[in-house]
């Protein structure tokens, strides 16, 4: 079944949609002609991004039991230097608070979201390499397996 949507003009360089009965609003600056009323469509993308992931990563935790207090990911994009300015690559950076006997299930997870699961990544894969790593509990999960 193909995707669609619909983006409707509203004033000077805003538009708008409703996408599952959400309103989106996205807009760019004063200076560029905008009211700065909404997100930039191009940063939207990271938000997809590090959102598809996220629903990966909390769904697979549920099913592993992984103890978990908080998550949260941050997505660094690479541009070019050519006008029109594109993303080059993406780094993402996990940040788990939980339980250290967890960090093996941790680590699959977002294996499993990186590698299989995550739509918009292995499309976003197609525009660029995705790096990633892994705190738990404000340690370099890397370090936290090595260590045992």
């Amino acid at each position: 079944m193909p995707a669609q949507i619909t983006l409707n003009w509203t004033k000077d360089s805003t538009f708008e949609t409703l996408l599952d009965g959400h309103k989106v609003t996205i807009d760019t600056t004063a200076e560029n002609g905008g009211n700065n009323e909404g997100p930039r469509p191009k940063a939207l993308m990271l938000v997809s991004l590090a959102g598809c992931s996220a629903m990966d990563v909390i769904s697979l935790f549920h099913k592993m039991r992984v103890r978990f207090d908080k998550i949260s990911i941050d997505v660094i994009a690479e541009t070019s230097d050519t006008i029109p300015m594109v993303y080059t690559a993406f780094h993402m950076i996990y940040h788990i608070d939980g339980n250290t006997e967890d960090a093996a299930k941790i680590e699959k997870a977002i294996r499993l979201s990186q590698e299989k699961y995550c739509g918009v990544g292995l499309m976003m894969k197609k525009i660029g390499p995705i790096t990633y790593e892994i705190f738990l509990n404000g340690e370099a999960l890397q370090q936290l397996t090595n260590d045992k």
